[in-house]
C-alpha cells in the first residue's frame, strides 16, 4: 500500500503535466468506410460494373488546427496536378456540409500515387487532411452498353441533397446514381458504409484501433442483356457510322434495340455518340463536358452523348409504319391481300400526289409490303381512315412510354383529328394574338402622333379594318389548320406527317406483331442479388395487353413482312447470308427528318424493323441511323449482324469487323 501511495503522488505531483499533455494530444477520429456499390452484370454473368480501390483526400474538419494555413497549403501542392482544387472550391465543399462537420469532407477522389506520396510527406504540415482507401464505381466495358448502365457522380451541393436525397442516408460529396440502372436502382446499388473509431496522437497518427462497424456492400443486379450480342451492335453501329461519314457527313447519331419477343427482355441496345460512364465518377474538363451535353441550344448534327437516343428521341418511323396501316385496311375488310390490286405509276392519283421511290405497277398487299411501294399504302390508309390506323398503333404500344426501367423515356405521338385540332388551335390562337397585338400597337403609335382630329379618325378607321382583315384570316386559317386533311391521312400511312416514335416503340410493336398480339412491358434487370448470393427480386416477363386484333390479321403482315426479305423485296440482302429457315421479317424505311433546317431532298433518317425465325420468332430489332438515308444501307446493316451473328451463321468477335455497305440485291426505300 505504501508503495502504491507513493507511486500515486508521484504521478500526481510530478508527473501531472506529461500526462495531461498526453491526453491533450490524443484523440478518437470517426473514419468512414465507404460501402462498395453493387455489381452489374449480364445475363451470363459478365461484369459490367463493378468496383476499384482509388485514393480519396478528405478533410476532417475538427482536426483542422489552423484552416486557413492548412487549406491554402493543400492547394499548394494539389493545384499544379489538379487545377480544380481551388481554395474557393475547399470552402464551398465546407459550407455544404456544414451541418454534418464531424464527418469527413471528401476534396477528390482517385488522386495518382504521386500525389498520395506527396500528401504523406508534407503530412506534418496538413493536420486534419487524410488520404484513405475507398471503392469507386468502374466499368471495365468502357462505354459497352453505358448508355444502360447509367453513371454516378457527386452530389453537388446542399441544394440538390435536400432535394433529391435522404441528408440522413446522404451527404454533399457522395457518389449516387444520375443516370440509366444507377439511378433506377440506386436504393438496392447502394451499400451501407461502416466506420472505424481509431485513436490517433496529435499529428492524426494512429495509435490504436477502438471499435468497426463493418461496411455492407450493395446488392447486385443481373440483367436481360447479352454482353457479346452488344458488342456486336455497337461494332457494327461504329462501322456503319465510319462508312456513311464519307459521302453523308451528318450521319453522326444513331440508335438500336434488339429484344426478347418472347418475354420484353432487352438483350441489346446502343446509342450513338458513345458514353463511357468512368468519365462522370470524378470533375469533367471543358472538352468533356461539351461532349455530352453541347452548350447553347439543341443541335441535331452536334447531339449531346448523355442522350440515350433509343429511348430519349423521337423519330418519324417512315416506312416501318406500313404494317400498321396494313392491319389497320385488313381490320377494316376493306382490302383483299391477295386479290385487290392498286396501280403505282410513280406517284398517288389524289392530290397532294405524294410519290412513290419507284413505279411498281399493279400491287396486291404483299407486293406492296415487299416493294415498299407509297401508293398502295396510301391507298390502304385512305380506305382504313385515319382514326383505324390510329387505333392500331396504339394497340402496339406507339406513342406511349413502354415503361422501361430506364429514367427519361419519351412517349411519342399518335396523329388524330382531335390531337390536331387541340395542338395546332394552341399554335394558330397564339400566332393571331400576336398580330393582333402588334398591329393595334402599331396604329395606337401612330394616332397618339396624328396631328389633328381628322387624321386620328382615319388612323382609327383604318386599325380597325386592318383588325377585321386579320379576324378573317384568322378563320380561315383556324378552319383548315385544325381540321384533319386527306394529306394528313395520306402521310400518316407512310409514317411521315406527325408520327413520332422511339427506337424502343418501334423494336416493342415488332416483338408484339412477331409473338402473336402479346405486347410485353420491355425490362432489363431480371434480378436483384445480394452479396451472399441470395435472390432478393426477381422480374417476370409482364404481359400488358394482348392486342386486340384478328389473329389472321398479325399472321398475314407477318407473311407480308417475309416478303421484304425474299428475293425482290427491300430488305433481301440484310437476310440473305441466313438459312431459309432462319429467315424472318423486316420493314425498311427512309424517312423525312421533319427538321425544320434540313433538305427535304437529301435529308433523310435510314430506319428499319425486323423479327426472325418467320416460324417461330425469338427475337425483334429495330434501328435508326440518322441521316442514313436507307434503313437497308443504315440500320439494316447492323441488323444484319445481329442476327448472323445470334443465328450462328458468322461470328463477328472474332476479327471484330463489321462489314459496311454492300450491293443489294434489291432496289431500297
Amino acid at each position: 500500500m505504501a508503495l502504491l501511495i507513493i507511486k500515486l503522488a508521484f504521478v500526481q505531483f510530478v508527473q501531472s503535466e506529461k500526462y495531461v499533455t498526453k491526453a491533450q494530444e490524443n484523440s478518437v477520429r470517426m473514419v468512414t468506410l465507404r460501402a462498395p456499390r453493387g455489381e452489374i452484370y449480364d445475363r451470363n454473368g459478365k461484369i459490367l460494373a463493378n468496383n476499384r480501390p482509388v485514393y480519396t483526400v478528405s478533410l476532417t474538419y475538427l482536426q483542422l488546427t489552423d484552416q486557413e494555413k492548412v487549406i491554402r497549403r493543400l492547394v499548394e501542392l494539389m493545384n499544379p496536378r489538379y487545377p480544380e482544387i481551388t481554395e474557393d472550391y475547399i470552402y464551398q465543399l465546407i459550407e455544404d456540409q456544414k451541418y454534418r462537420l464531424f464527418e469527413p469532407i471528401t476534396v477528390m477522389r482517385d488522386i495518382d500515387w504521386d500525389m498520395v506520396v506527396k500528401l504523406e510527406e508534407y503530412g506534418a504540415e496538413l493536420p486534419g487532411v487524410e488520404v484513405s482507401v475507398e471503392p469507386l464505381r468502374y466499368y471495365p466495358e468502357k462505354s459497352l452498353a453505358g448508355h444502360l448502365l447509367g453513371y454516378v457522380h457527386p452530389i453537388y451541393n446542399r441544394e440538390e441533397l435536400e432535394k433529391n436525397y435522404d441528408p440522413l442516408k446522404y451527404r454533399v460529396g457522395d457518389l449516387v446514381g444520375k443516370g440509366g440502372l444507377e439511378k433506377v436502382y440506386e436504393e438496392y446499388l447502394r451499400g451501407t458504409d461502416g466506420a472505424r473509431r481509431v485513436e490517433v496522437d496529435a499529428r492524426g497518427r494512429p495509435i490504436r484501433e477502438l471499435v468497426t462497424l463493418e461496411r455492407k456492400a450493395g446488392n447486385n443486379l443481373q440483367l436481360t442483356l447479352d454482353r457479346d450480342l452488344q458488342r456486336v451492335m455497337e461494332l457494327a453501329m461504329d462501322e456503319v457510322l465510319a462508312q456513311l461519314q464519307k459521302t453523308r457527313p451528318k450521319a453522326k447519331a444513331a440508335s438500336a434495340v434488339l429484344i426478347d419477343v418472347k418475354t420484353g427482355g432487352i438483350l441489346a441496345m446502343t446509342s450513338r455518340p458513345s458514353m463511357d460512364p468512368n468519365d462522370f465518377t470524378g470533375r469533367m474538363d471543358e472538352e468533356t463536358l461539351n461532349y455530352y451535353f453541347p452548350q447553347g441550344s439543341y443541335n441535331p448534327l452536334n447531339p449531346g452523348a448523355a442522350t440515350n437516343r433509343a429511348i430519349q428521341t423521337l423519330y418519324p418511323p417512315g416506312s416501318t409504319f406500313k404494317p400498321i396501316t396494313g392491319m389497320a385496311v385488313l381490320e377494316s375488310g376493306a382490302i383483299d391481300p391477295d386479290n385487290d390490286k392498286v396501280r403505282c405509276t410513280g406517284a398517288y392519283w389524289i392530290k397532294p400526289h405524294i410519290r412513290c421511290w419507284g413505279v411498281h405497277g399493279w400491287v396486291n398487299y404483299f407486293q406492296g409490303m415487299a416493294t415498299s411501294c407509297n401508293v398502295f399504302f396510301q391507298e390502304a390508309g385512305n380506305r382504313a381512315g385515319v382514326n383505324q390506323m390510329a387505333r392500331v398503333a396504339r394497340e402496339f404500344g406507339l406513342g406511349s412510354k413502354t415503361g422501361i426501367d430506364l429514367p427519361y423515356e419519351k412517349s411519342g405521338l399518335v396523329p388524330d383529328p382531335s390531337w390536331k385540332k387541340e395542338v395546332n388551335g394552341v399554335i394558330i390562337d397564339r400566332r393571331y394574338q400576336k398580330k393582333r397585338e402588334e398591329t393595334s400597337k402599331h396604329y395606337d403609335e401612330l394616332i397618339a402622333a396624328a396631328a389633328t382630329e381628322d387624321e386620328k379618325k382615319k388612323l382609327r378607321a383604318e386599325k380597325e379594318k386592318a383588325l377585321n382583315k386579320i379576324e378573317s384570316q384568322y378563320r380561315i386559317d383556324y378552319k383548315f389548320e385544325t381540321t384533319w386533311q386527306q394529306f394528313d391521312t395520306f402521310n400518316m400511312s407512310i409514317g411521315q406527317g406527325s408520327n413520332n416514335y422511339t427506337v424502343l416503340q418501334l423494336a416493342n410493336y415488332v416483338a408484339t406483331l412477331a409473338n402473336g398480339g402479346y405486347r410485353y412491358q420491355p425490362y432489363l434487370v431480371q434480378k436483384i442479388i445480394s452479396p451472399s448470393g441470395e435472390v432478393i427480386k426477381e422480374f417476370k416477363p409482364e404481359l400488358i395487353k394482348k392486342v386486340d386484333l384478328d389473329p389472321e390479321t398479325l399472321a398475314i403482315t407477318r407473311e407480308a413482312m417475309h416478303h421484304v426479305v425474299l428475293p425482290g423485296g427491300t430488305g433481301y440482302s440484310i437476310f440473305r447470308n441466313l438459312p431459309p429457315e432462319l429467315s424472318g421479317g423486316a420493314k425498311t424505311g427512309t424517312a423525312q427528318t421533319g427538321r425544320a433546317s434540313d433538305n427535304k431532298n437529301q435529308d433523310y433518317h435510314g430506319v428499319f424493323i425486323a423479327f426472325a425465325p418467320y416460324d417461330n420468332p425469338e427475337i425483334a430489332f429495330a434501328g435508326v441511323v440518322e441521316y442514313g438515308y436507307h434503313g437497308s444501307t443504315s440500320a439494316g446493316l447492323v441488323a444484319k449482324a445481329i442476327f448472323e451473328h445470334y443465328f450462328g451463321v458468322k461470328d463477328y468477335l472474332a476479327d471484330e469487323r463489321i462489314p459496311a455497305e454492300e450491293d443489294n440485291a434489291a432496289p431500297v426505300d
